[in-house]
């Protein structure tokens, strides 16, 4: 089963340097770049789009990457 996740969601993510946590930006549906990386998302594969709440930098992960936090 797919997660579904919203903008404003805080999730939680697994790092080499242990977990990080922040909030969902956007379901991204579509090939874009995030600072020169490629992110492969598909309206069959999308992937979420979500800040550092640390560092503020964003990054695009896989739905089963990401773990809903309260």
């Amino acid at each position: 089963m797919t997660k579904t996740l919203k903008a404003g969601d805080q999730v939680a993510w697994d790092t080499p340097q242990g977990t990080t946590k922040g909030k969902v930006v956007k379901k991204q549906t579509s090939a874009t770049q995030i600072k020169g990386h490629k992110v492969a998302a598909t309206k069959d594969d999308p992937q979420y789009i979500v800040e550092s709440a640390k560092s503020g930098k964003t990054a695009a992960h896989k739905p089963d990457e990401l773990r809903k936090v309260s």
